[in-house]
Formats: structure tokens, C-alpha cells, sequence
């Protein structure tokens, strides 16, 4: 059976292990500090919100990150899933899902408006879960990096 925790200091080793997949997924690094410093907000809880997925053994098998911000086109705050990574071996098996409801339910209870995120559109996998627990909006990702 999986469970769903949030994100504590003792999690940090394999909070880590499966961090360093996700980022290794999309191909990218980030500094150690950043990391470091991801995590401690992460488990601060204030302006960062994180979960871990553990199986029946209580091995550590996925993670999640959300955060909320004001809109202008609500009174009542948005909820942002920044990151969700299910390790190789788990996919498939729910714990995706259950890691977004987690977040739906967490935004329920906190008065948001809604929970959206975005993904690659060549990460097929991972939109087929979504295009079964969310709507498509349509809309189209841009960023200036600074």
C-alpha cells in the first residue's frame, strides 16, 4: 500500500535520490546549494509544499511539490504543482495520481481556486495520467530567463 507524508528532514536522502532522477529526466542540474536550500523551504512549509510517496516497505517511491500564489482573476489563491516524479520502477502503478490528489485535496482544505502545472508535451507518459484527472487548457508555456 502506498502513503503519502509530507516532506520531513528525516526524508532527506532519498527526498535527494529521487530528486537527482527528476532533474536527471529533464536533462538538466542544479547546483548543490540550490538543492539544499529547495529542500529546507520544502520542509519550512511556508512558501514551498512538498510530499513523498512510500510503498509497502517504506521505501520513498515518489515526490511532489506545490506552491500558491495570488491571481488576479480570483479572490482566492491559485495552487501551482511544480514538480512530480515517480521513480522508474513505480510508474504505472498510481502513485502519480495518488501524488496529484494529494496536492488537489491539500489545495481543497487550503481555500484554493484551482491546481494546475505544467509538462513537456513529448512526455506522453505522463499526459496520459493527466488528460485523465485534469482538464487540457490549450495554453502554451513561454519564459524569458533572466
Amino acid at each position: 500500500m502506498t502513503t503519502i507524508t509530507a516532506t520531513v528532514e528525516a526524508d532527506f536522502d532519498e527526498w535527494a535520490g529521487l530528486w537527482r532522477g527528476y532533474l536527471t529526466f529533464y536533462g538538466t542540474e542544479l547546483a548543490d546549494e540550490i538543492t539544499t536550500e529547495s529542500f529546507r523551504r520544502i520542509v519550512e512549509g511556508r512558501d514551498l509544499h512538498g510530499a513523498v510517496a512510500r510503498d509497502g516497505d517504506g521505501r520513498a517511491i515518489g515526490i511532489v511539490h506545490w506552491l500558491t500564489h495570488p491571481a488576479t482573476w480570483s479572490t482566492s489563491p491559485y495552487c501551482y504543482l511544480e514538480d512530480l516524479y515517480v521513480d522508474g520502477e513505480s510508474r504505472g502503478s498510481g502513485v502519480g495520481r495518488l501524488l496529484i490528489a494529494h496536492v488537489r485535496d491539500w489545495a481543497v482544505e487550503n481555500g484554493c481556486e484551482k491546481v494546475y502545472w505544467l509538462t513537456q508535451e513529448t512526455n506522453m507518459t505522463a499526459r496520459a495520467l493527466y488528460d485523465s484527472v485534469a482538464t487540457h487548457t490549450g495554453y502554451t508555456h513561454y519564459q524569458i530567463a533572466l
